[in-house]
């Protein structure tokens, strides 16, 4: 008995540090994700400053392909011209640094280059913020653009200071809206609950 009790927190020993080693690892790759992110809207903020305070098309593109060929060489693919277009390209349409600071504790640099493609601002803070509250995995939010969640979602029929306002508090609280929530209008529809969403009336009708 005392060997099967010294062999059974032996065991748990193991896993209890295993577990810390896990989650370390876990802390030290978020962080680590966390700053190349802030790194990258930082760099695509600076190059955009300097080709805006030019304001010459031909000496932009000069001044990327000199700067791409020199991180190149320094710092490895990672600062590839594609990659450096994008990194200006972040800064462009998440212009909010306090936005990125916070998105960017669940968001990936991958997160975010799934976000660049999309053409309405909107849209792309519904997937952020979407993306940060519910943790989705890079495989997920691909697959929640693909489906054109933001599309089927009742709020996207909404007005855009609405939209602005819904976005907005769920950044703030962290709150889901019914609009967020239900994946199509035609469902709010059945409830008869189109336009006039309440936490009573959805109660009610789902009653």
């Amino acid at each position: 008995m005392t060997k099967l009790k010294k062999i059974t927190t032996g065991q748990k020993l193991i896993t209890d540090i295993t577990q810390l080693i896990e989650e370390s690892k876990g802390y030290v790759a978020q962080n680590v994700n966390a700053t190349l992110t802030m790194l990258y809207w930082k760099i695509g903020k600076r190059i955009n400053v300097e080709i805006l305070q030019n304001k010459r098309a031909e000496y932009g593109k000069r001044i990327v392909a000199s700067l791409t060929r020199q991180l190149e060489n320094e710092y490895g693919k990672g600062f590839s011209e594609k990659n450096i277009r994008r990194m200006m390209q972040f800064a462009e349409v998440f212009p909010d640094e306090q936005i990125v600071a916070s998105a960017m504790r669940q968001l990936s640099w991958t997160h975010f280059t799934l976000l660049l493609p999309l053409k309405q601002p909107l849209q792309r803070e519904f997937y952020a913020e979407m993306c940060r509250i519910e943790k989705w995995s890079v495989q997920t939010l691909r697959e929640k653009i693909n489906g054109m969640l933001y599309e089927r979602t009742a709020i996207s029929k909404k007005p855009k200071q609405l939209i602005k306002r819904e976005i907005k508090a769920l950044r703030k609280e962290d709150k889901l809206t019914p609009d967020l929530v239900f994946r199509s209008p035609y469902f709010l529809d059945f409830l008869g609950l189109q336009n006039t969403v309440n936490e009573k009336n959805l109660e009610d009708a789902i009653l």
